[in-house]
């Protein structure tokens, strides 16, 4: 197992616990696995994690896109009601241009 794999495990360990996420717990835990992880890449991963949330960063792994749109959205409407309606129009436009460029006329096995 790697190291960096093993200091994630920990953490998340750590996390699923409830426990405060230190360089500490994480080289106790990844020492009780019998890994060798330098004390600095334990400590640099509880610093990187310190103040997030890591359950709702596992639930929300799909949910980037949307609540960038969602933002941005309101900011097109309270520029003016036609800018907010030329935009999605755009957009499709730009989409089905896409896949067009997607579509070469072969497939995979073919």
């Amino acid at each position: 197992m790697s190291s960096e794999l093993a200091s994630t495990y920990a953490a998340l360990i750590l996390a699923d616990e409830g426990i405060e996420i230190t360089g500490d717990k994480i080289s106790t835990l990844t020492q009780a696995a019998k890994v060798d992880v330098e004390p600095i890449w334990a400590s640099l991963l509880a610093k990187a994690l310190e103040g997030k949330d890591i359950k709702s960063m596992l639930t929300n792994v799909g949910g980037g896109g949307a609540p960038a749109a969602a933002g941005a959205a309101p900011a097109a409407a309270a520029a003016g009601g036609a800018a907010a309606e030329a935009a999605p129009a755009e957009e499709k436009k730009e989409e089905a241009k896409e896949e067009s460029d997607d579509d070469m006329g072969f497939g995979l096995f073919d």
